[in-house]
């Protein structure tokens, strides 16, 4: 009886390697730097429970100068090219959320196949205290008074890997500039859909805004935070009702200046 020879197939593998893109990006909107903040790190962290009538008299829910300070990721190193910097999987992240609304690539593909290099973005420009009305997660949405660090004009530098040649240096670019208009970074951006800030756009080493910006740095940055001044008409005067009303209730609190 014959026997018949057992079929071969063969495997082709495609040869998987990483390239990499440097980017430089210019703000087109103001960034809300919105880290969370120490004191809320540490609620969630060790409760303190439910406040009586009389502490909530004897005490601020909010003190302006404090969150203003504590809401951008901040870096002591005084050879830091800034003192202000950002997560680059905000980057990453943004990149990976314009792959929706691009055809042929999905949300989790493109988390598989491109990162942001390092840990964190240097984020160039001056930072002011913006303070905003915002609505709360829960079930009511009970609006409330936040404040953070703001910077109108903000530029950084980073560079993203990616796998070829599923994706190339073209297609990478193409993501980061969608990102850029639909996503953003950072608080109350166009992917909330109740916002418009940290939009940015790509540009060259060599243009003038982005040079001017990156002027911008580490000194500049920790003396703006050190010594706050206000975004807008609407944080100067909310500013000065808590000053005022401070003094009234005879509070200890430390003035803006550090």
């Amino acid at each position: 009886m014959a026997t018949s020879k057992p079929t071969q197939t063969s495997i082709e593998l495609t040869e998987f390697k990483s390239g990499r893109v440097d980017f430089c990006l210019v703000g087109l909107t103001p960034i809300i730097l919105n880290r969370l903040s120490e004191k809320a790190k540490r609620e969630l962290f060790m409760p303190k429970g439910r406040k009586t009538a009389a502490d909530k008299a004897g005490t601020l829910k909010h003190h302006p100068f404090e969150e203003f300070r504590d809401s951008p990721y901040l870096n002591p190193d005084k050879n830091a090219p800034t003192y202000i910097e950002h997560l680059s999987t905000a980057f990453k992240a943004a990149i990976r959320g314009a792959g929706v609304d691009m055809p042929g690539s999905s949300k989790a593909q493109l988390g598989r196949l491109l990162w942001a290099e390092g840990e964190r973005v240097s984020i160039y420009g001056y930072p002011k205290l913006f303070m905003a009305t915002t609505r709360s997660a829960d079930m009511n949405k009970t609006p409330d008074i936040r404040t953070r660090a703001i910077i109108e004009n903000w530029a950084c530098r980073f560079s993203v890997s990616f796998v070829e040649p599923v994706l190339n240096v073209k297609v990478v670019a193409n993501l980061l500039s969608a990102a850029g208009l639909i996503q953003g970074v950072g608080d109350w951006r166009p992917e909330k859909g109740s916002g418009n800030y940290g939009q940015f756009k790509i540009v060259t080493e060599n243009d003038a805004q982005f040079k001017a910006i990156t002027k911008i740095g580490w000194k500049q940055q920790f003396a703006a935070m050190q010594n706050p001044v206000a975004y807008d008409h609407e944080t100067e005067e909310l500013l000065e009702w808590f000053k005022s009303e401070v003094d009234r209730r005879g509070l200890k609190v430390a003035g803006g200046a550090k």
